[in-house]
């Protein structure tokens, strides 16, 4: 059989064009060349292998190469050859390059597909023995009463007469038809349109220009990929409500949100017309069984969940009815409190699940779908469970402190869990654990989907050093860093996250399996997922293991500064000057006042006129094992932050093993006193250097660095992808994340124009989420309260109010607020929970501090935020829950609007 490709692409000099796909012809010998055909087609002809001729189909795409050697493999796996059906000795392909940014791809993912566009199969058209011509184009929006019909300049295209249309059938992702075409009738000049099969009326035309095939192929047949139909595919708009798991309350719960409560949640989102539940990440953080541990993004697993979220009495078996009973006065003890105890709930949560594993071990361990549960995650939940074995037994996560097992060793834990071992039920116990919280989440999302509503997750983009993760694989990660992120608004010293860095070279070397288990993962539960920090695709901010502050880091990878940039910039370089803190006797005062002296002499050595740290505090993690040690009434925070502001009082880093040619610039380095105390020359010249360092040389990199992770990353699920695109962002971002069809996170209070005070949802882009605020910053009114200027500036500017300010956010404006966001053209309007209920001077906390869930810049902060009414009070809250039913329709993000075509054929 011979296959021609044709495939509508414009290239420049030195790009080129190939087709690949499965089975032996196009997959043996690697990719193959096309040949340029004419300034609309790029054209190749091969020959199938014997052995293809006995496969049922074959799948295929294209890849874009550009002059640099650059390849872009093009969107989507449902271009198939259908070898069974099709047994011409020549098939001829003209199609249509499916950028991978294009809107239409949206709608081919899981929450689309599987839950909200969930429309019957399209009335078929009559068989057709034979044909010359197959037509597949893709039109995700169509309504269940809407389908496809084609009309064109011919008699077998209907010569444009809409009163009998020509049907396309739904096959897959594909609206097809198989029509005879004399070939003396070329060009085919055609257009598709939307047929009403209910009202049996025509409708309208696509938009754009008509569609023209002038190729005469007198062979064989003609299948012909048109891509997307030309309608609108900016039309749908749903809205979300957004909480963490622990946040919930239920009657039912034990002083947190559970995964069963995710139930309620549902029936409270179909009630008011919201599609979407986006929930914090959701796995095991139990590193200390204190508090610590309520840091939702600092799991010790990265597959595993968390047992604060179990229901216990869901777990306990029909013939141990009674064996919670004992325990209802605790649950309600702490299910009445107004926020999360963490310590008391984890604590009191698993010495009860070790009784119930005791009780019911030994028919858990015959359980047939448990055993599938265990064979399917092997792979993590063993080394998990042994894990969590040696980390209660030597009373911590730091495995570099364990007597045994330090180091990960596949052998000796195979050793160590198997059954026959004394321990084996202390390990087991963890196997329970994860089945049960698997069970209890599958069936709460499963309930979601069957209620029309999509499950959204969050995926943390670092991990937690002292994890199973590392302990398994450290080499996937860079232990002699941190993560974290340069200095904001909401972190004014940048964040340190503590996590290490990845080592993206080792994790390409498979081919970033570690990433595609993850979102395997996160399918099993959840339909979307937000991807933390997706600028770390980009770079990250690496700060040293000996730094404590965010703000002593630098992006990573990063094109330094060579020091003959210092030089022909007449900059009066010296390297003590500039890489070491700059202290002398004005820097000491301005920093310490009072207690400058008393520094002095405690903490530095005089050189002359300059001081240098003694070697006991010359790094910020030296300075604070140091205040760590002393009692509390004795650790005077402010020396400990001024010498902090020592330390970092830098202009330049030097580059590891650079010997002194290669430099990155301390972030915010204008602020330093090392920086202002320079010659205007050297600090003019410096800061031109520090805009071209920070802002115009890495952009290539960064976006060749995600370009070569995240399309192979993007492909591998079938989720639709968000992105936090928050904080630094550099302008190569907003292009990578629209190729990928990536969506964007667009905050007013985070404006992502230069300049500018607030964004406004109106000005968002489809592909995006808009949402007024997240779980790192304050709600509507806690905002609203923080400074008076900027609310003001809000008031009279984005809500176009005339006048003075209210104090507080009364419930009016909260409702504005949001109705704002549900008006914007965003595909997704998603708000935290305490946002909805600041429309209700009943329903809301009288205090909006309390109902914050995360402070960004204290990194030791606990997380405990809890709704303060049940979900079973909620959905009985008819007047409200009607409310906002009523601003979500309004809005148009609970129907399927009509997509907009063009009544008569251009």
């Amino acid at each position: 059989m011979i296959l021609n490709f044709y495939v509508r692409f414009y290239t420049r000099f030195g790009e080129s064009l190939y087709v690949t796909g499965t089975g032996k012809t196009l997959s043996d010998g690697g990719p193959i060349l096309l040949q340029y055909y004419n300034d609309e087609f790029w054209h190749g002809q091969i020959k199938l292998d014997a052995a293809d001729l006995q496969l049922p189909q074959i799948q295929y795409n294209y890849i874009f190469k550009d002059a640099s050697g650059f390849e872009i493999l093009e969107w989507g796996d449902d271009r198939i050859i259908n070898l069974e059906q099709n047994k011409e000795e020549q098939l001829t392909f003209i199609d249509t390059w499916n950028h991978a940014g294009q809107t239409g791809n949206a709608f081919y993912t899981k929450p689309f597909q599987e839950v909200l566009l969930k429309n019957p199969a399209a009335k078929a058209s009559p068989a057709v023995k034979t044909y010359t011509h197959e037509f597949k184009v893709k039109a995700p929006l169509l309504t269940a009463d809407e389908q496809l019909c084609i009309a064109g300049n011919n008699t077998n295209l209907g010569n444009w007469k809409t009163d009998k249309p020509l049907l396309l059938t739904k096959d897959g992702n594909w609206c097809t038809i198989k029509l005879n075409i004399d070939s003396e009738g070329l060009p085919i000049i055609y257009k598709y349109g939307v047929y009403n099969v209910k009202e049996k009326a025509f409708k309208y035309f696509e938009g754009g220009a008509n569609r023209r095939i002038a190729l005469n192929n007198k062979e064989g047949i003609t299948i012909v990929h048109d891509g997307f139909a030309q309608l609108a595919t900016n039309t749908w708009k749903g809205a979300g409500v957004a909480i963490p798991v622990f946040s919930l309350r239920s009657n039912q719960s034990t002083g947190t949100g559970e995964f069963t409560d995710i139930k309620l949640l549902v029936d409270w989102a179909k009630k008011t017309g919201l599609k979407l539940i986006q929930l914090l990440p959701i796995n095991d953080t139990t590193a200390t069984h204190t508090w610590a541990d309520s840091y939702p993004y600092a799991a010790i697993s990265t597959f595993a969940l968390h047992p604060a979220y179990i229901n216990i009495e869901k777990v306990v078996s029909k013939t141990n009815t009674a064996f919670f009973k004992p325990y209802k006065a605790k649950q309600k003890e702490l299910n009445s409190l107004p926020d999360v105890d963490y310590d008391t709930v984890i604590n009191f949560k698993l010495s009860i699940i070790k009784e119930l594993y005791q009780l019911q071990k030994e028919d858990f361990k015959k359980d047939t779908a448990y055993k599938s549960f265990f064979e399917a995650n092997k792979h993590w939940l063993v080394p998990y469970a042994a894990f969590c074995y040696l980390r209660d037994k030597y009373n911590t996560a730091d495995f570099g402190q364990w007597a045994s097992h330090s180091k990960y060793d596949l052998a000796s834990i195979e050793k160590l869990v198997a059954s026959t071992e004394k321990q084996y039920d202390e390990i087991a116990i963890n196997y329970f654990i994860q089945y049960h919280l698997h069970l209890q989440l599958k069936e709460s999302t499963d309930y979601a989907h069957a209620n029309g509503i999509v499950v959204k997750g969050d995926l943390p983009i670092g991990i937690y050093r002292y994890s199973c993760d590392a302990w398994v694989n450290p080499a996937l990660y860079n232990m002699d860093a941190q993560a974290g992120a340069p200095p904001d608004d909401f972190a004014i010293k940048g964040q340190n996250w503590g996590f290490p860095t990845y080592n993206w070279k080792n994790m390409e070397a498979d081919n970033f399996a570690w990433w595609h288990s993850r979102f395997e993962q996160m399918s099993v539960y959840f339909d979307a997922f937000r991807i933390d920090h997706i600028l770390g695709f980009f770079r990250i901010w690496s700060i040293p293991l000996d730094a404590v502050e965010g703000i002593m880091g630098k992006f990573d990878p990063a094109i330094p500064v060579h020091v003959n940039e210092l030089y022909e910039r007449g900059i009066s370089y010296n390297h003590h000057r500039y890489c070491r803190p700059f202290i002398n006797d004005y820097v000491v005062n301005r920093i310490f006042e009072a207690d400058e002296t008393w520094v002095k002499d405690y903490f530095l050595d005089r050189q002359g006129e300059y001081f240098q740290l003694k070697e006991a505090f010359n790094t910020q993690r030296k300075v604070e094992e140091h205040f760590n040690n002393k009692k509390p009434e004795e650790a005077d925070t402010r020396i400990k932050e001024g010498l902090f502001n020592l330390i970092s009082n830098v202009i330049l880093f030097e580059e590891e093993g650079s010997n002194g040619q290669h430099f990155h610039f301390r972030i915010n380095m204008e602020h330093t006193l090392s920086y202002q105390s320079l010659d205007e020359h050297s600090k003019y010249q410096l800061s031109k250097l520090y805009v071209n360092y920070f802002y115009e040389r890495q952009d290539g990199l960064w976006e060749k660095k995600a370009m070569q992770k995240l399309p192979g990353l993007k492909r591998s699920t079938n989720m639709l992808v968000c992105g936090e695109d928050l904080g630094m962002v550099p302008h190569c971002v907003e292009d990578v994340m629209n190729r990928l069809s990536i969506l964007s996170l667009e905050i007013q209070r985070m404006p992502k124009q230069v300049k500018k005070e607030f964004a406004h949802p109106a000005d968002a882009p489809y592909l995006s989420v808009v949402t007024p605020s997240t779980h790192d910053m304050s709600t509507i009114r806690g905002w609203w309260e923080e400074d008076a200027g900027k609310t003001q500036h809000y008031y009279n500017s984005i809500l176009n109010h005339y006048g003075k300010a209210p104090v507080y956010c009364e419930p009016y404006l909260n409702k504005e607020i949001l109705q704002q966001h549900l008006n914007s053209p965003a595909m997704w309007s998603i708000f935290q929970l305490q946002d909805i209920l600041g429309m209700s001077g009943s329903l809301r906390r009288q205090n909006p501090n309390d109902e914050r869930i995360n402070i960004p810049a204290d990194p030791k902060h606990h997380w405990k935020y809890r709704m303060h009414i049940s979900l079973e009070d909620l959905i009985k809250e008819n007047e409200f829950n009607e409310e906002l039913e009523g601003m979500v329709k309004a809005s148009g993000r609970s129907p399927l609007n009509p997509p907009v075509g063009d009544l008569l054929p251009a």
